[in-house]
């Protein structure tokens, strides 16, 4: 195995033969991996599967890169303007030519998994010529399509998309790398028949600013779980517009401030049952912000699929 240093983290060649490349990466937030497969001359087919918070890229860009980011579970942030920061989620398609991926990269949920379809433009067009007679679709034409500015661009839970990438998942070893070929021709000549939804033009992003208020939001509830706080004071509190609040958070967390609070006490209330075996169910729901053991019994079976008392024994 190779290791190397990039950034604040670890980096390591697990293994790479017949075009397969595995390297893993480590911080004090987790650990990643990237499963990279050369299908043609000039493109790339990785498989990305991140546990950690964040994770820092090194990549210098290129001008004539054009890459398709699919999006299985997780969710990643993504600099979307100047100063200003858009979210992908589940099922998304981010198209991007690299010209700002560079830095830090944050899962807000703290996974992500997804696959990524990277062409260097000049080397793709002239190996697509090569391995499929009359190939129909004019790669260069397909990237000014989809992204000709320096940000990216996402296309939300596209119609057809699942079925494609989806089935990259699902393949037997001896035929992975002919199978990933047809399924990439099949992705390229999907995008070319493909309408462009005109209002995936407006998808909202966020300034950096309101972003940092918000995740100062999520780190003051986490470490405040105990008490309650109303939306309106929060706003307050973190100087930021209630409706902002809310739309925000929603983006970089996946769900309203109301349920993620709730899966997070949960949660926690979950560790406090395996490891704090003296503390009364009484007592677990008051470290979680319950004032009644009744309440917080229901809240937890909603999230957990089963009573705090149940849960307990379980893990006996």
């Amino acid at each position: 195995m190779e290791e190397c240093l990039l950034g604040g983290q670890r980096a390591t060649l697990l293994a790479k033969s017949d075009g397969c490349s595995i390297m893993q990466f480590e911080n004090h937030t987790g650990e990643g991996t990237m499963t990279c497969y050369e299908i043609f001359p000039g493109t790339i087919l990785t498989f990305n599967d991140f546990h950690m918070e964040y994770f820092d890229s090194e990549y210098v860009p290129q001008d004539n890169i054009f890459a398709k980011d699919y999006r299985r579970e997780g969710r990643m942030e993504y600099l979307a303007a100047k100063d200003a920061y858009a979210y992908v989620q589940a099922k998304d398609m981010k198209f991007d030519r690299r010209l700002q991926h560079v830095g830090r990269f944050v899962f807000p949920a703290k996974h992500y998994h997804g696959l990524t379809v990277a062409f260097d433009l000049e080397m793709a067009a002239q190996a697509l010529v090569t391995e499929v007679k009359d190939f129909p679709i004019d790669i260069m034409a397909l990237r000014d399509k989809y992204c000709c500015s320096l940000y990216p661009k996402v296309i939300h839970k596209m119609e057809g998309i699942e079925h494609i990438c989806g089935e990259l998942y699902q393949v037997p070893q001896k035929i992975r790398v002919p199978y990933f070929k047809i399924k990439i021709l099949e992705l390229l000549l999907y995008l070319e028949a493909l309408e462009i939804p005109e209002e995936e033009n407006s998808k909202p992003y966020f300034y950096k600013t309101q972003v940092e208020k918000v995740k100062a939001v999520q780190r003051f509830l986490s470490e405040h779980c105990a008490e309650n706080h109303t939306q309106e004071e929060l706003a307050e509190k973190f100087d930021i517009s209630l409706t902002t609040m809310k739309s925000c958070f929603k983006n970089i967390y996946g769900s309203s401030i109301g349920v993620w609070l709730s899966h997070y006490r949960m949660n926690q209330a979950a560790e406090l049952l395996r490891t704090k075996k003296d503390f009364s169910i009484a007592q677990i729901a008051g470290e979680v912000g319950y004032d009644s053991a009744s309440k917080f019994a229901l809240a937890f079976r909603k999230v957990m699929g089963m009573s705090p008392r149940e849960y307990r024994k379980e893990r006996k």
